[in-house]
């Protein structure tokens, strides 16, 4: 009899214990890297300029928080912002100028009170050939009669520090190109139908293996603050905002850093 009690106690504990161990077993499968509810496809609307750091961020994202998907959409911030206020669907704009988030957020489409945070700024250099074969050293030498160069159209960013860099240097250009992005400008010095462009330090260098990035001291007063922003008719709300907090976290900091961007 005694045995029998015995046998039934012990059961009743191996029971309780698998239990137990169940319990601590579902605790492992909570979400991370964003928190509970952070799922789904977040479509991000980013200036030209940062294609290559947040496609980095958009994989380490998406590695941090299973069950997420980034979307990007690419393109001059005139553009992007015309397109969020004419309905087009996005969470999150990140702009390269304050100028273009302001057109969003005066359109009440930036999210809550409509403010917006500067994560990154950036500066122009002037993106020459690799091995500079004309041997630019600045603005100065871009007056050159025979000196082909692209800028950036003046609605866009890259294009209104460009303008302000050259009014500072007191220098006037007659480009043969007006880009509407600054990739768009970069291109033309890569296939060698430009002999120069005013880009940013960030894309010349994303574009090092075709293209010196020539430094001038005029772009110290000309540069960029970058804002971002979660948007009003975000669909992925919770997405959005993890997306955002990412970008602005360490992670993602060190990648923008990586790529040349400067702290704000």
């Amino acid at each position: 009899m005694r045995v029998r009690r015995f046998r039934t106690a012990l059961a009743a504990l191996t029971a309780l214990a698998v239990v137990g161990l169940t319990g601590c077993g579902d605790s492992d499968d909570a979400p991370s890297g964003g928190g509970p509810g952070i799922t789904g496809t977040v479509t991000v609307f980013a200036a030209a300029s940062l294609t290559e750091s947040f496609t980095t961020i958009g994989r380490d994202f998406e590695a941090a928080n299973p069950g997420t998907k980034v979307t990007f959409s690419f393109a001059g911030s005139s553009a992007l912002a015309n397109q969020i206020n004419q309905g087009a669907p996005a969470d999150v704009f990140a702009s390269a100028a304050p100028a273009n988030m302001k057109t969003v957020t005066d359109a009440g489409n930036g999210d809550g009170d409509g403010t917006p945070t500067t994560f990154v700024r950036n500066q122009l250099v002037i993106a020459v050939p690799r091995g500079n074969p004309d041997r630019v050293t600045g603005l100065s030498d871009l007056t050159r009669p025979d000196a082909k160069v692209a800028l950036c159209a003046e609605q866009v960013p890259c294009g209104a520090a460009a303008k302000k860099a050259l009014d500072a240097a007191e220098v006037k250009l007659t480009p043969v190109t007006l880009e509407q992005d600054v990739k768009a400008a970069l291109s033309k010095v890569k296939l060698g139908e430009v002999d120069a462009a005013l880009v940013y330090r960030t894309d010349a260098k994303a574009g090092a293996a075709d293209v010196d990035g020539i430094e001038f001291p005029e772009s110290a007063g000309a540069v960029n603050d970058y804002p971002i922003i979660v948007l009003k008719n975000a669909v992925n709300r919770a997405a959005a905002q993890a997306f955002v907090s990412y970008v602005l976290s360490d992670t993602g900091r060190g990648v923008l850093t990586a790529a040349g961007f400067q702290a704000p």
